[in-house]
């Protein structure tokens, strides 16, 4: 299973709405409560990594596997100029929202294999993302990086941050794109000290989109992981 958050991909993107880290934890909760998923896979990137082990953390007797790309699990060590800009005031709504640089930028910043982004690809991402109103969820997003400790999000990841090192009894597969000027390798680096043990497979020609990336190596790292970790009900998510 492949969820869209609220606000990305074909799901529904309301204007007045909690976009909040918070709220988007409780969102999975409730898909893998009422699906009453047991025995479950959560493999997540970017934010979705922090809104998988969050979710992880609340519901640790239905989640089996992790599978962790590009992503942070504690309050950010800085903010990319790149995306600062993207917040500030005036000049950062409007970037997001009516230029859509937000998502445009990414197509070529966020990849190492640009050839890898055919028009086709390049329209499949953007497609979601087509009016003023179908952006505020990447503008929440991008809002909602906290820069300080009295952010609410920023209490949530450190409470993530607090929590993640009890997951490491699970089965944990970490594949990282080391050219990514977001979640850089000393992401990684403190992402492994949190879960020891953890099964890490560096891909060093790949940037922040890297199963764009990699998609060809990706997939059979996970299968042999799944294999060597088997489940009696597996349920990905």
């Amino acid at each position: 299973m492949a969820p869209d958050h609220i606000g990305c991909g074909l799901s529904d993107k309301p204007q007045d709405y909690d976009y909040s880290l918070e709220q988007h934890i409780i969102n999975l909760l409730k898909l893998i409560e009422s699906l009453d998923l047991q025995g479950a896979t959560l493999v997540g990137h970017d934010w979705g990594g922090a809104i998988a082990l969050g979710a992880a953390l609340a519901l640790p007797q239905r989640i089996s596997r992790l599978v962790i790309f590009n992503t942070a699990a504690f309050p950010p060590p800085f903010i990319p100029w790149r995306i600062a800009l993207c917040r500030l005031p005036w000049f950062g709504q409007w970037a997001v929202r009516s230029a859509n640089l937000f998502s445009r930028f990414a197509l070529s910043m966020a990849v190492e294999k640009p050839e890898r982004m055919t028009p086709a690809v390049q329209a499949g991402l953007l497609h979601p993302y087509d009016s003023w109103n179908n952006r505020i969820g990447v503008w929440r997003f991008v809002s909602d990086i906290p820069s300080s400790h009295t952010d609410p999000t920023w209490r949530m990841l450190a409470d993530i941050e607090q929590g993640v090192p009890s997951l490491a009894v699970k089965p944990v597969q970490i594949i990282w794109g080391m050219r990514d000027w977001c979640f850089t390798p000393e992401c990684l680096a403190k992402l492994e000290q949190m879960l020891p043990g953890s099964e890490v497979h560096r891909l060093e020609d790949c940037g922040h989109y890297v199963v764009e990336d990699a998609y060809e190596r990706i997939i059979p790292l996970m299968r042999e992981f799944f294999a060597k970790h088997p489940v009696e009900q597996t349920d990905t998510v």
